[in-house]
């Protein structure tokens, strides 16, 4: 057979296989937004208290954060498409449960069930584009779709949990996960062929128990910080807690023979600088979604559905982004060229918060922060993606894809804890200069959200500064892609090392 005859039908396959890869995270993405809008009918349906309600959302992020590495390491031996299909199934499994449960515990359970699904999904499903995709230029696309459908996400989980939520039910904000994964399984099934770690399957098992119980402290920490205040004895011995339970665990990881995460998949400048610039973006993006939904449903009275609408500016934004610039960029430079500037432009949009006043409308408030910030993104995530993986072993793709979805999940985590407590700070100060007038509440909140905003861009410029310095990676080598059936694999199959150019 000629070689191009061997050659394109595995090319067809790898973007077929693209696709229903692409579909599984976008139901996780979504998944992380689309609960959010639906809360208070939640809240009032099942009859769940104040206090109670953040559950909802940490039952989630906590299991899938503390979990994710362990996952990766998962679908490293056991076989990434295989875990890739019991991940979707099992997720299936969990939004139904939700969607049907009939009280607060059972809800509560099919909650931390798709976030343990979803650290097995996660890493698998970004590991599979990673063996994939070698060759530069197809790398870069297929990179450049990924982290369209990782900014995009989460504004279209806003606008999925709007609507269903105000036409249907609460309920079909998890059901909707059903026909996305039945989707996704069937067709990974169809076309997805099998890659594992060569070698008999160990788990570093002390590792799993240190860096799971680190994370479930600062992550639980997190999602308590409001409540409880970051300055409260239970948070601060959580997150000391979590950071001494971190550190033993890097140093187990020097010394076993088969580490959970090698050192040297973080240790990494360039994958360091990846990690870096996803948790730092992550910050901003979800500060602000946070801020400016509350600013259009409360400040603005605009009903679930028209919030959801008026965040597709920002997902038409990373589109073009992506598409225009970072998927045809990314071949031909290097990648803090892109990434600097993503995050410098980001900044710029959550600087815009400043100008936010109770009488802004949305063409001159919300709206430029959302170009701005979609725009960035999608300079950032497609390229930070890509390389979060850069120069690792294929054997080690799963848990360096684990290791960027931590992250990105510890960014949104403390971010959005840490954003949301410097705002309702602010609004409280302002109540308190102002009288505690009832009147002023609206401009109260309004203030919280501007010195918010000021804090996030803060953080980000201080992450476009490192990352500019941490991540001298030189433009990616141009080399042909080996004519070998690995991109498409046989059943134990391990594809070359990505084709770039190393820079430590």
């Amino acid at each position: 057979m000629a070689p191009t005859e061997a050659v394109t039908p595995a090319a067809s396959r790898r973007w077929t296989a693209l696709l229903f890869i692409g579909l599984a995270q976008l139901m996780i993405v979504l998944d992380g937004t689309v609960v959010n809008i639906a809360l208070p009918s939640v809240q009032t349906d099942l009859g769940i208290s104040d206090g109670d309600r953040q559950w909802i959302i940490t039952a989630y992020t906590l299991a899938f954060g503390s979990l994710l590495l362990f996952g990766g390491r998962i679908a490293d031996y056991t076989g990434r498409k295989r875990t890739f299909l019991i991940a979707l199934t099992g997720f299936t499994c969990a939004s139904a449960l939700g969607g049907a449960a009939s009280n607060f515990e059972l809800l509560l359970t099919a909650r931390a069930l798709q976030g343990a699904f979803g650290a097995l999904l996660g890493p698998s499903a970004l590991s599979l584009l990673t063996v994939m995709f070698t060759e530069p230029k197809e790398r870069a696309k297929a990179f450049g779709i990924w982290g369209a459908i990782s900014a995009a996400g989460g504004a279209l989980g806003l606008l999925a949990g709007g609507a269903l939520t105000e036409y249907l039910d609460w309920r079909w904000c998890l059901y909707v996960n059903i026909p996305i994964a039945l989707v996704a399984a069937i067709g990974g099934y169809a076309v997805l062929t099998e890659s594992r770690r060569p070698g008999k399957a160990r788990f570093d098992i002390p590792g799993v128990i240190l860096v799971t119980s680190g994370l479930v402290a600062i992550v639980y920490a997190a999602g308590r910080a409001e409540s409880d205040g970051w300055g409260s004895a239970k948070i601060i011995g959580l997150l000391t807690g979590g950071a001494v339970l971190l550190v033993a665990f890097a140093v187990v990881e020097r010394r076993v023979r088969q580490p959970l995460l090698p050192p040297h998949v973080v240790a990494d400048r360039t994958r360091g600088g990846a990690y870096l610039a996803v948790a730092l973006s992550v910050v901003g993006m979800f500060g602000a979604f946070l801020f400016m939904t509350y600013f259009m449903q409360v400040v603005k009275g605009y009903s679930p559905v028209r919030t959801g609408v008026a965040f597709l500016p920002m997902v038409v934004a990373v589109l073009v982004s992506s598409g225009a610039l970072s998927m045809r960029l990314l071949p031909k430079v290097p990648p803090r060229v892109l990434i600097v500037p993503g995050m410098v432009i980001c900044s710029g949009g959550m600087l815009w918060m400043l100008t936010l006043e109770t009488g802004s409308g949305y063409a001159d408030g919300v709206l430029v922060t959302e170009l701005l910030f979609g725009f960035g993104a999608g300079l950032i995530l497609p390229v930070s993606l890509n390389y979060a993986t850069h120069g690792v072993d294929a054997s080690d793709a799963g848990v360096a894809s684990a290791s960027v979805n931590t992250a990105q999940q510890i960014g949104a985590s403390v971010g959005v804890a840490l954003l949301n407590t410097i705002a309702t700070s602010a609004t409280a100060d302002y109540l308190a200069d102002h009288g505690m007038n009832p009147a002023l509440a609206k401009e109260a909140a309004v203030e919280g959200f501007r010195t918010a905003g000021a804090w996030a861009a803060g953080i980000i410029l201080t992450g476009a500064l490192a990352v500019a310095l941490l991540m001298n990676t030189p433009r990616p080598e141009q080399r042909a892609e080996p004519e070998d059936a690995a991109a498409v694999g046989g059943d134990t199959a391990e594809t070359p090392e990505p084709q770039l150019a190393h820079g430590r």
